[in-house]
C-alpha cells in the first residue's frame, strides 16, 4: 500500500469513543516496549506519528490511527509490565478483552513478538486467547535487524514452536529500523481488511527474507 495520508484520531477508553465510520481495524498487541509504535511509524512512512517511549506501560488507551481513509491501526496497551498496578492491569485487560471480542470492524490482530527472545509466558497466553476466540492473527517477529541473518530461522522456529502456531496464521520477519518485511505485512493487512481481491495469505518465504527482500 502506498500511504499518502495518516493521522492520529483518538485515544479511546471505551466503545462510546470508538470511530463510527466502520473502516476495517487492525489491532496491534504485544508486551510493553516491544515496538508497536515503531512498527506503525514504519508502515505509514512517518517518524513520530505514533509516539514511542522508553517507558513501558505508557500506552493506556486504544490509540486509533487512520490510514488513507481506508483502515485504522489500533495500538492497544502493552501487556506484561509488572510495575503497573494490579488494579490498572485489570482495567486494561477488561477494556482490551471487550474490544477484541466485540468490535465488529476488527479484521486482524498483529501480535508483535521480539525476535531476539523466546516468547514470554504473556505472549503465549495472549496467542492462546486469540486462538480460543478464533480471531485472525498475524504474528510479527520484529527487531530482526538486531539478530544476525544466519540466526533468523532458528529464532523464528523458537517462536513458532513456543506459540504452537496455528495453521494459516502468518509469521512475518520485520524490522522497523530497516523496513524488512514491510511489503509482506502490508499484503496481509490489505487482504484481511478486504482492500485487495484474490490475494492468498503469504507465508514466510525464507529465501527472499534471507536475501534482505521485503
Amino acid at each position: 500500500m502506498k500511504v499518502t495520508k495518516a493521522e492520529f484520531i483518538i485515544s479511546a477508553v471505551g466503545p462510546n469513543q470508538y470511530p463510527e465510520d466502520a473502516l476495517p481495524e487492525i489491532a496491534l498487541a504485544g508486551r510493553s516496549n516491544v515496538g508497536k509504535s515503531s512498527l506503525i511509524n514504519r508502515m505509514i512512512n512517518r517518524k513520530n506519528l505514533a509516539r514511542t517511549s522508553s517507558t513501558p506501560g505508557k500506552t493506556q488507551h486504544l490509540n486509533y490511527y487512520r490510514v488513507n481513509d481506508q483502515l485504522y491501526f489500533v495500538d492497544v496497551p502493552g501487556y506484561g509490565y509488572a510495575k503497573v498496578s494490579k488494579s490498572q492491569r485489570e482495567v486494561w485487560g477488561k477494556m482490551i478483552e471487550k474490544y477484541l471480542q466485540e468490535r465488529e470492524t476488527l479484521k486482524l490482530v498483529l501480535q508483535i513478538i521480539d525476535l531476539r527472545h523466546p516468547p514470554t509466558k504473556d505472549d503465549e497466553l495472549m496467542y492462546d486467547w486469540l486462538k480460543a476466540y478464533e480471531l485472525p492473527v498475524c504474528v510479527v517477529a520484529t527487531k530482526a535487524d538486531k539478530v544476525p541473518k544466519s540466526r533468523w530461522q532458528k529464532h523464528l522456529k523458537i517462536i513458532k514452536e513456543a506459540l504452537v502456531l496455528r495453521g494459516g496464521d502468518p509469521l512475518i520477519l520485520f524490522s522497523s529500523e530497516e523496513g524488512i518485511g514491510k511489503d509482506e505485512l502490508w499484503a496481509q493487512i490489505e487482504r484481511y481488511a478486504g482492500l485487495t481481491e484474490g490475494t492468498e495469505a503469504a507465508s514466510l518465504d525464507t529465501s527472499d527474507t534471507e536475501n534482505g527482500k521485503s
